[in-house]
């Protein structure tokens, strides 16, 4: 799935977990009446301010684009030089190289880890309130991605990713949610939908990583099969197809624009 496709999901996974909006389908309704009157879109399971909405929306899209972290020449490599350059290296090598290491639970895990111990990091402003320097230090490197992949940063504009970065980090370190699981789980939505936007393409996923479970070869040439489980142990259910595909962009442009949608409903609501 291609860098802005990911983002965007991961932007929509917060925004339908943690907002409720009711949309009026009374002219739909006279029409049909089997039809509601309205609906309800997203959970609203957390209860947050506008602030809190738009800065968990932007961490998650930008943790939607960490586990490509383990490539070099990946689009977030270039988003924050030359801190991404370096760190993209050196992931990808702990890793094993692309879609191996970061691609799994066990990528799952660490990364949510890392998110978890960075929040725990919090300080008492007087007359504020509480504040999260640890998850705002994180989240420059994850407003950078996000803005990189987004298109919001010309590549010609090599230092004006510092300055969206740490704009962003500021203002989640001031404004993010007050609940202490906040950006672990803004990080677990955010890689977890990276993973499942992967194995709706053929290249797949191993979710067992570092297990390599390849497919019999009596089994490599069955119909279906050969498509779901891939010669070097990848897993994948590829409704959309290669990455960039027509079938990708007709899913994820909708969900781009309900991600535009649902956001200024929460800051303007």
């Amino acid at each position: 799935m291609m860098g802005a496709h990911h983002a965007a999901s991961g932007a929509a996974i917060w925004l339908a977990l943690t907002t409720q909006i009711e949309v009026g389908l009374g002219g739909l309704h006279q029409v049909l009446p089997v039809v509601p009157e309205q609906l309800t879109l997203g959970l609203g399971l957390l209860d947050l301010t506008p602030s809190g909405i738009v800065a968990g929306a932007m961490v998650t899209a930008g943790a939607a684009l960490v586990p490509d972290a383990d490539h070099r020449h990946a689009t977030i490599a270039n988003s924050l030089p030359p801190l991404s350059n370096v760190m993209c290296i050196q992931v990808g090598r702990m890793s094993g190289g692309h879609r191996h290491g970061t691609h799994s639970v066990l990528g799952l895990a660490v990364f949510v880890a890392i998110a978890a111990l960075a929040g725990m990091w919090t300080m008492e402003l007087p007359g504020f309130g509480t504040i999260f320097p640890g998850a705002g230090i994180l989240s420059v490197l994850l407003a950078s991605f996000a803005a990189k992949a987004l298109k919001f940063i010309p590549d010609t504009m090599q230092k004006f990713p510092w300055i969206v970065g740490v704009a962003v980090g500021v203002f989640v370190t001031m404004y993010a949610p007050q609940q202490p699981y906040w950006f672990p789980l803004s990080m677990g939505l955010g890689v977890a939908i990276h993973l499942a936007g992967d194995m709706l393409t053929t290249g797949g996923c191993n979710l067992l990583w570092p297990l390599r479970i390849k497919p019999p070869r009596m089994v490599r040439r069955m119909p279906l099969v050969k498509d779901m489980w891939r010669p070097g142990g990848n897993v994948a259910l590829p409704l959309l197809g290669n990455a960039g595909s027509v079938r990708e962009w007709l899913v994820l442009v909708p969900v781009s624009g309900y991600v535009m949608w649902a956001m200024a409903a929460a800051v303007f609501a």
